[in-house]
């Protein structure tokens, strides 16, 4: 799986002129399923969401604070365009699980982040609509996450890494 997070003050998803998600302060996290995701790597991208310390203490510290202990939101927003390749101009969307696997598991992965946080606090988009993200990024503050690599950040090889889950 893959993510960019990013740490922002506000965040919104809109479909068809109707707002579907809106969060305050929190993380909007734009998610990718590849076609050979597995449970575990959405275990895997669940706690790294809700662990990494993407916020300031009270002490001015940066990095002192994850999601949940500063008590801030989270807006989700699949994403399959995230596994896209460019072998030619036009993008391949093959390494992309398809639709109808990955709609029940990026809903069990919503499931897993609520599961692990307080669940009126994890939003989303709407699954396979044609979305208009509004954002108001702070810092700004990007990450990316891909369970499929050593250090848990942009790569592409076969295994999760344990050392390092939080």
């Amino acid at each position: 799986m893959r993510c960019v997070l990013q740490r922002v003050l506000s965040a919104s998803v809109e479909v068809d002129g109707e707002t579907v998600g809106a969060i305050g302060p929190g993380l909007l996290c734009l998610v990718g399923i590849a076609a050979d995701d597995t449970d575990r790597d959405a275990e895997w991208l669940a706690r790294k969401l809700l662990r990494c310390r993407a916020f300031g203490g009270a002490e001015g510290k940066p990095w002192e604070l994850d999601v949940a202990s500063a008590g801030y939101e989270i807006l989700c927003v699949s994403q399959f365009t995230l596994h896209a390749r460019f072998k030619k101009p036009r993008p391949d969307f093959s390494k992309a699980m398809g639709p109808g696997g990955a709609r029940p598991f990026y809903e069990a992965f919503l499931e897993r982040l609520r599961a692990g946080y307080e669940p009126g606090k994890v939003k989303d988009g709407r699954f396979g609509a044609m979305m208009k993200v509004e954002l108001i990024n702070d810092g700004p503050v990007t990450f990316v996450f891909d369970s499929r690599a050593p250090d848990g950040g942009s790569g592409s090889t076969s295994s999760l890494s344990t050392a390092d889950d939080g």
